[in-house]
């Protein structure tokens, strides 16, 4: 077996890896059996000291995962091949420079993978899940004696809720109201102004 045909394994092996993780995950292919491996590169509790983009999200990605691995022997493939194929430098040369190019792939895979995971991924506080004391905006108006529905800001974004007045009154689409009771799913609010008063 010769130098072109490792990187041409190398190659195909990961081309084919990537095509079938692409289908398995576009069009939703499962295999028949399943399978499980005895480490894991998923995402790990960290401390405040960790290095790089998932540090302040609370996880990390391992530098070892299957797409790092596959586009080191991607590129480390198709750059060996090609320089074996159709250039003259010595073997040794040809696996250095096939060696960094595939590890500058897993390199800007990894990068990418850090950005996915992003600084907004940040593990949710009690207070951020708390609905009761949020101050709420009626979207659907509540009527009297009946239920509307209000937006309301959770967990660092928005969250809708069926909603009753407190008092039974009606209370308009666009007024300000403060969730005092949640209850099955339904959200029990007062007008912010009269919330205020009391």
């Amino acid at each position: 077996m010769s130098w072109s045909d490792v990187y041409l394994f190398c190659f195909l092996v990961a081309a084919s890896l990537s095509l079938f993780s692409f289908l398995a995950g576009a069009v939703h292919l499962h295999l028949p059996f399943k399978m499980h491996l005895p480490f894991h590169g998923g995402s790990h509790a960290v401390d405040g000291s960790t290095r790089g983009g998932a540090a302040h999200s609370g996880m990390h990605i391992s530098w070892l995962n299957a797409s790092t691995i596959l586009a080191f022997l991607a590129w480390f493939g198709g750059t060996g091949y090609l320089l074996t194929k159709y250039s003259h430098i010595v073997s040794l040369f040809i696996v250095l420079l096939a060696t960094f190019a595939g590890l500058a792939a897993g390199w800007m895979v990894f990068r990418f993978l850090l950005k996915l995971v992003g600084p907004s991924d940040e593990p949710l506080q009690a207070e951020d899940r708390r609905i009761v004391g949020s101050l709420a905006k009626v979207s659907m108006t509540i009527r009297e004696n009946g239920t509307g529905e209000v937006i309301f800001p959770l967990g660092g974004g928005r969250s809708c809720s069926g909603a009753r007045c407190e008092d039974g009154v009606a209370i308009e689409k666009g007024a300000e109201v403060v969730i005092e009771k949640y209850e099955q799913g339904i959200a029990y609010v007062k007008r912010w102004d009269e919330f205020m008063k009391s």
